[in-house]
């Protein structure tokens, strides 16, 4: 478990422990507890949810095109900001462009596995992404794992940061509830580039797949995730702590997969396609 998920578990008010005892039990030092991650100032915040907004409209817009946009809205704002905060957001324009991609340069990068292939049952190809979310004072990250044919939500995590740890911890639990894939697909972060997560793959007997450079559509179901879940949730509230966003975001998943209809499945929910899909193939 992720530092910022054990340091989430405390409760400086709980009456039934003090805060030493908790810190021991989560194996966390008593100071980190007071430590606030130096943020963002006001007006970046601000920035990041106006590039957010317009790129759920625009997914083309690199820095320089967002740049140009939020001039036209009264930033006075260069590139250079810009692309930092987008890098920060986990944000890449649909087309290939020059330092538009998070990948490590000393990772190796698998082949996307998926064009042209007919994908036909549940657990045969898994997706997972990680996205920026917006807090009243602040912002924290969402990583969630898919199945592919039934878009069925797997698993997430929330964390602070853009790390590796959150990813595994979606990952095992996803495997621990729903078995394994054959094939599993992600863009070309760093998050899923490093030996840590490729490893945990390779140990599991999992093919891996990964997204062209710049090219979101290669992952298009999880980019979709996103957007229903920003507009239908995160736009929808101003979120004062990490808690009250995970508690938000925990209902909708819970939404997600069991009462909100899809076309593409005949008005069906992702949880009914998804065990559905097991039934037939058992």
């Amino acid at each position: 478990m992720s530092f910022d998920r054990r340091r989430s578990f405390i409760d400086a008010h709980y009456p039934r422990l003090s805060l030493v005892r908790q810190c021991q039990l989560l194996s966390i030092s008593r100071g980190s507890v007071y430590y606030q991650r130096k943020g963002e100032s006001a007006f970046n915040l601000e920035l990041m949810r106006s590039i957010d907004d317009q790129y759920l409209k625009t997914p083309w817009y690199g820095a320089r095109q967002m740049a140009r946009h939020l001039r036209r809205q009264g930033y006075g704002v260069g590139r250079k900001r810009i692309r930092r905060l987008m890098r920060l957001m986990n944000l890449r324009a649909i087309a290939p462009g020059p330092q538009t991609s998070r990948r490590n340069p000393a990772h190796k990068v698998y082949p996307y596995l998926l064009r042209d292939r007919s994908i036909q049952h549940a657990n045969e190809v898994w997706c997972a992404d990680l996205t920026y979310i917006p807090l009243a004072h602040g912002f924290v990250y969402v990583v969630a794992i898919m199945d592919w044919q039934t878009r069925h939500v797997l698993s997430w995590r929330l964390s602070t940061t853009q790390d590796t740890e959150c990813c595994l911890e979606a990952l095992e639990e996803a495997m621990e509830r729903y078995g394994k894939p054959l094939i599993f697909n992600t863009d070309q972060g760093s998050q899923f580039t490093g030996s840590a997560w490729t490893g945990a793959l390779h140990e599991a007997g999992i093919r891996i797949s990964m997204d062209g450079k710049g090219n979101w559509t290669d992952n298009v179901f999880i980019e979709r995730l996103w957007r229903s879940m920003k507009y239908e949730c995160i736009y929808l509230n101003a979120f004062d702590s990490i808690r009250d966003a995970q508690d938000a975001i925990g209902n909708w998943m819970t939404y997600y997969n069991e009462e909100r209809p899809h076309s593409t499945f005949g008005d069906r929910t992702p949880s009914e396609v998804y065990t559905e899909n097991l039934k037939q193939a058992a």
